[in-house]
């Protein structure tokens, strides 16, 4: 984050110099780009490219100070003459004439002594010198102390009424759709999800593209342009390298945090040791007490190079302790075991998990009953459930009524339902694994706790058989018991893949990076909205692309952790069919959508939430409003007039292009907001920006300090439930 001193101008661009120079005062020397101070309407586009030159002092000067001079030259790319453009840039013609065009600063990289604070910023404005053809030379001559230190940037800021913007390069960047990107290029541009199969070296790692299609819609990822896979034409060949444009590849430092190949081959080592711990892969942990065993005698591990990596991957989850010729992997011992070994087994666990766990976005309130399917009775079977009215006043011990109970906002529900049971039968044909669509029905307490109390799950019917369904309650005698723990271990594995696919992938990760292409490829970087955002979706296509690489793709982690297998992702884009809107995914539309809060202007946030211990939702709306209002703050420091947000070209192009690119299989959709007055537009970047940082926070970090982690455990390591 750029400190406050140099971000006062929040329209300038500040630009770094590349390297030490040889010898003397750092110079940088370069492209620079720049925006206008003011916001004013769009009449023409230039380009500029600027270079600072060190020149001897002159005797005039005293012995503590140096003159620099600086050249910025201009192309100027639409007009440029008082009779061709008329009064606006004729305005811009009598600021060249009076030298108030174009300030420049100069940045020390040293810190004033006396204070610890960035020294102040030698300026100078930089008259029009002279002109060749559709070239402009400006100069500015600047009186740089001695002691100033090196320059390490240039702060540019644009007084012409007319925008001073890179055009050229935006146009460059853009591509021509054409061949295949090499690893030095900056080229953005769309393609279909078609580089998770593999049917080249194996068939059965064939699999549909996503995108572009009515069965599988999905959100564009950055073209690579990699060559067709010869047994699968709509396919990519994979490689090791899978391009990412030079500006949102990773930095040094967060290669070193971020190696797919270390990740790659610390966790090919892992799993296998994680799997062999246990007398039978396919049964689990044999007992209880196997599971303590990952806590206290570890797990060893082949030493290779690479593996040492968990150490610094998961610092909070795990140990590596090295000796001889193996390293031994030791699990944590989170703090909820040490404080209840067992607090994974309880209902109250189970129910906090749905508001306080790693995935808060799936609990939703009942809004009627009976509760009905919307899928096809003809192909599934009766759409009714079968928990009944009685089931349900039987477990609240007749207090009330069902329709009394969701009336009071007291009834809750995990409804894996619809989701999963298209896929009930596919995944049941495959070794190791099993699926059910699922109903979780919850009760809200007197002292605002959740409870369980129904578990319906759901095969549907098929060319061999009816339709089957079965609900499990809370039991006391041991069958029961047991029954209702095996029924919640189905939930926690459908929330689990619910998490992973859609709250975490989908969501955060794979419907970003649409607005990140659209920015690079439509907004110049010194717009506005683009160092506005652009923080906040930085190293989302290299994370995605290394997604592609090792996570997501055919036999990677998520196909062989999750119940769904191979058909993990399918369920993914069925949810951006049936799930996702634009509109929805700013934090108080997501929570009124799923009944967990109703507008209430008197209250705080202007939300009033129907359980009050939401910790997901109490500290989420806080950061939203935060969010929100820095957003407002910032967005009509630019646009004082709605007039100003239409007239943005570049803004309302990339705008356009997130809708229609990005997001092309729901670009008809009537819910898409249009860029027209100023609260759209804050609503807008607030919910892009709330859904890269806090959603994504909220269902990321979590891994490493939730529950999850234990249930992962009790799981054999995966997400799945086996035959």
């Amino acid at each position: 984050m750029l400190t406050p001193q140099l971000n006062r101008h929040a329209s300038s661009l500040l630009f770094c110099r590349g390297g030490s120079p040889p010898s003397g005062r750092g110079v940088p020397h370069g492209p620079v780009r720049v925006r206008s101070k003011k916001t004013s309407k769009r009449c023409g586009v230039r380009s500029i490219r600027c270079a600072l030159k060190e020149f001897r002092s002159s005797r005039a000067e005293t012995d503590a100070v140096l003159a620099i001079k600086a050249v910025a030259t201009v192309k100027v790319t639409v007009g440029g003459l008082l009779s061709n453009l008329g009064l606006p840039r004729g305005i811009d013609d009598v600021k060249d004439l009076l030298g108030k065009t174009l300030l420049l600063e100069l940045v020390s990289t040293e810190l004033d002594p006396n204070t610890g604070l960035e020294k102040e910023t030698v300026k100078a404005y930089a008259k029009k010198a002279k002109q060749h053809g559709d070239e402009i030379e400006y100069e500015a001559t600047f009186k740089v102390p001695k002691d100033f230190g090196d320059i390490g940037g240039v702060f540019v800021v644009n007084e012409h009424r007319k925008e001073i913007l890179r055009e050229e390069e935006l146009e460059v960047i853009r591509g021509d759709g054409q061949g295949e990107r090499k690893a030095f290029e900056r080229i953005y541009d769309y393609d279909l999800y078609n580089d998770l199969g593999d049917p080249d070296h194996d068939v059965s790692k064939t699999r549909p593209v996503l995108g572009g299609s009515k069965e599988f819609p999905y959100p564009r990822r950055c073209r690579t342009g990699r060559t067709r896979s010869k047994k699968d034409p709509e396919s990519e060949t994979r490689s090791g390298f899978v391009y990412v444009p030079r500006d949102e590849a990773f930095s040094e430092v967060k290669s070193a945090t971020f190696s797919t190949r270390t990740l790659r081959s610390a966790l090919r080592a892992a799993i296998p040791s994680i799997q062999t711990a246990v007398i039978d892969a396919k049964l689990g942990f044999p007992h209880f007490t196997a599971i303590d065993s990952l806590f206290g005698d570890g797990l060893t591990l082949p030493k290779r190079q690479g593996v040492g990596f968990f150490r610094g991957l998961l610092p909070r989850l795990v140990n590596v302790i090295t000796g001889g010729t193996q390293e031994l992997l030791l699990f944590d011992t989170p703090e909820m075991i040490e404080r209840d070994k067992f607090s994974w087994l309880r209902d109250e666990e189970f129910a906090r998990q749905t508001l306080a766990g790693v995935n808060p976005y799936a609990i939703e309130l009942i809004k009627e009953f009976p509760l009905v399917s919307k899928l096809d009775p003809e192909v599934y079977g009766p759409p009714e459930s079968a928990i009944t009215e009685e089931m349900i006043e039987e477990e609240i011990k007749g207090v009330m009524t069902v329709h009394e109970a969701i009336e009071n906002k007291r009834l809750f529900m995990l409804d894996y339902h619809d989701l999963l049971l298209p896929y009930v039968h596919k995944v049941r044909e495959l070794e190791g694994t099993t699926l059910y669509g699922s109903r979780t029905i919850f009760f809200l307490t007197n002292d605002g706790t959740l409870r369980p109390l129904a578990i319906e799950l759901t095969i549907p019917a098929s060319v061999t058989g009816p339709q089957w369904k079965q609900v499990f309650r809370p039991r006391r005698d041991a069958t029961g018991a047991w029954l209702w723990r095996h029924a919640k271990s189905h939930v926690r594995a459908h929330d689990s893949c619910h998490h992973e696919l859609i709250s975490h992938w989908l969501r955060t990760h794979c419907c970003v990076e649409p607005y990140s292409i659209a920015a690079h490829r439509q907004l110049s970087e010194m717009h506005p909205i683009y160092r506005l955002l652009h923080p906040h979706f930085r190293y989302t296509m290299e994370i995605n692309a290394l997604a592609r690489q090792a996570l997501i793709n055919a036999g990677g982690i998520i196909e062989i952790s999750f119940s769904p297998l191979k058909y993990s992702m399918e369920i993914s884009s069925v949810a951006y069919d049936q799930l996702w809107r634009f509109d929805m995914e700013a934090l108080p539309a997501d929570l009124i959508r799923r009944g967990m809060a109703v507008e209430d202007t008197t209250a705080e946030h202007g939300l009033l939430l129907t359980v009050d211990d939401y910790p997901f939702a109490n500290d989420g709306l806080l950061i939203w409003s935060a969010i929100k209002q820095w957003v407002e703050d910032y967005v009509s420091h630019y646009y004082p007039d709605p007039s100003h947000i239409t007239d943005d070209y570049e803004l309302q192009r990339w705008w356009d292009e997130v809708r229609t690119e990005g997001h092309g299989d729901k670009k008809d959709e009537p819910w898409w907001p249009k860029l027209n007055t100023l609260e759209s537009l804050i609503h807008t970047l607030t919910t892009i920006i709330w859904v890269a940082s806090a959603h994504h926070a909220a269902v990321n970090f979590g891994h490493i300090f939730d529950n999850v982690t234990i249930h992962a455990i009790i799981e054999r390591i995966e997400f799945i439930i086996h035959k």
